[in-house]
């Protein structure tokens, strides 16, 4: 496949996105929310036999043509083309994430970000990050609060150093818990430029793709996620129906994960996922 064959309208269809292509705020918010309710956060070309490659024809073939999701390189490399394409001012950012388990940064390059320019104000996109991730892009020009249905979210900065937090599942205002999901600068690089990165998430124990087979999607009302032989259904709080939050969580066999992937990610692997959910190593190196 080449870049010829990449092809707007398909991708546009493939994340169910109807309305004007133009580079309004308006239309990256809907873009933004489409991809996250159509396009899986996953890592399960690791744990069958494959390798991840950022090629932009290769990933435009698996996420649209395949129907398969990605990791953040992945789904957000793949949307900076789309956004570029549409008429959007992108820029891709290097990110490094915070691990909730060792409690340690990733390495530079850790997680790729884009960050969009519209009428000369700075929106923070992100496709391809899971559990944590916000629906719609969050603005860079303030540091407070910004709220996304139950959830709120702020950038903090730092000097150069951006840091985006949460609330978790509950949003308790200016003086709750804030909890850090990843920091970020605003240095521009290419795609290629997170080539080792990529390589490193697909084979280091230090990485969640590594040590664990995962696959999460965006549903109305909540979120759906794999991991391992397990999954867990969040159901989002709404305050007209008196519904809490709250997760369920069903044990797999191995023979029943691949109707699973189709069911409920519309995911079919042409070869054996081998299930997986290590502990993660903390990285040698504090960053």
């Amino acid at each position: 496949m080449t870049s010829v064959d990449m092809d707007l309208q398909k991708y546009l269809l493939r994340i169910g996105f109807v309305g004007p292509a133009e580079p309004s705020l308006d239309v990256l918010r809907s873009l933004h929310n489409c991809h996250l309710l159509s396009v899986p956060f996953e890592d399960l070309t690791v744990h069958s036999s494959g390798r991840v490659q950022l090629d932009l024809p290769l990933l435009f073939d698996k996420i649209v043509n395949r129907r398969r999701g990605g990791f953040c390189f992945e789904n957000n490399g793949l949307f900076s083309w789309l956004l570029s394409k549409m008429g959007f001012q992108v820029t891709l950012i290097s990110g490094q994430v915070k691990n909730s388990v060792t409690g340690r940064y990733g390495p530079p390059f850790d997680h790729l970000i884009l960050m969009v320019t519209i009428e000369d104000r700075r929106w923070l996109s992100d496709v391809g990050f899971g559990v944590p991730g916000f629906s719609t892009p969050l603005s860079l020009e303030h540091s407070g609060p910004q709220e996304q249905g139950h959830r709120v979210y702020r950038i903090r900065k730092e000097r150069d150093m951006h840091f985006l937090e949460w609330q978790q599942e509950e949003n308790r205002g200016t003086d709750g818990d804030w909890t850090e999901i990843y920091k970020f600068t605003l240095d521009p690089w290419r795609l290629e430029d997170f080539t080792e990165m990529c390589q490193y998430h697909q084979s280091s124990p230090s990485s969640i793709f590594f040590c664990k087979s995962l696959c999460t999607v965006l549903k109305p009302g909540g979120r759906i996620t794999y991991i391992g032989h397990r999954l867990i259904t969040a159901t989002f709080p709404n305050e007209e129906t008196g519904r809490v939050f709250e997760t369920t969580t069903r044990e797999l066999k191995d023979e029943e994960i691949p109707d699973i992937l189709e069911q409920e990610f519309g995911i079919v692997l042409n070869s054996l996922l081998i299930p997986k959910d290590e502990v993660i190593t903390p990285p040698p190196v504090m960053y």
